[in-house]
């Protein structure tokens, strides 16, 4: 092989690791530090702006009892942060938080802080089922509608000693202890990939900087 085609593979390879790393490095992060993610606060109740594509969502959220708490970003290492949007039902000792998934779907999921510690996750979309008894039960319930939702998240709160406080500064408080605690096995089994995607990277930057044989 010619220096030139040998430079231009090795230019080839490179970009494909560094593309790699742009993709999944900050999973990576995720995996080895969950308690990273930060819950920042962008607006309360009165100037939530809420999508259009979520309207629909919310307006079912309020015609059952629920009212609206305020908007936050979820925030990890090196992301711009997934925008959130709270409501409070104290009645059904629940929050409900509507976001979008990667690919820009609507989603709905809600949660309960357990006393003195722990947390009822109902998600109205796929998601792994994980149980702690009496301290943690997260699961999911696709294409469910929020009524719906709710009745399955009754029935998973029943014989649990559930928070009293549901205000927007509990929301939060409640968000960033998921992410610091009973939520990093969790966020550990879906980054997992990002982590090894990661190490594949580095390792084909690693061989091309520190080998001794360049690829023919």
């Amino acid at each position: 092989m010619s220096p030139l085609a040998e430079l231009l593979l090795v230019l080839v390879v490179l970009g494909l690791a560094v593309k790699l790393l742009l993709l999944n490095f900050w999973r990576a992060v995720l995996f080895v530090s969950p308690g990273s993610v930060r819950l920042v606060p962008v607006a309360p109740a009165d100037r939530m702006q809420l999508p259009p594509e979520l309207a629909p969502l919310a307006g079912q959220l309020q015609a059952l009892g629920f009212v609206p708490l305020g908007s936050h970003l979820e925030k990890p290492r090196f992301q711009t942060g997934t925008p959130s949007y709270d409501f409070a039902h104290p009645g059904e000792h629940t929050f409900a938080t509507l976001h979008f998934s990667p690919r820009g779907e609507p989603r709905l999921y809600l949660l309960t802080p357990l006393a003195p510690e722990g947390f009822v996750l109902t998600a109205g979309y796929p998601r792994p089922g994980f149980e702690l008894p009496g301290r943690y039960r997260s699961g999911g319930f696709p294409e469910s509608s929020p009524e719906r939702l709710l009745e399955f998240h009754r029935v998973r709160l029943q014989g649990l000693p559930a928070s009293e406080d549901f205000t927007w500064e509990e929301r939060l408080r409640s968000g960033q202890a998921w992410y610091r605690g009973l939520g990093q096995r969790e966020i550990r089994r879906q980054n997992l990939q990002g982590l090894l995607w990661t190490a594949v990277a580095l390792a084909i930057v690693a061989g091309l900087f520190l080998g001794g044989d360049r690829p023919v």
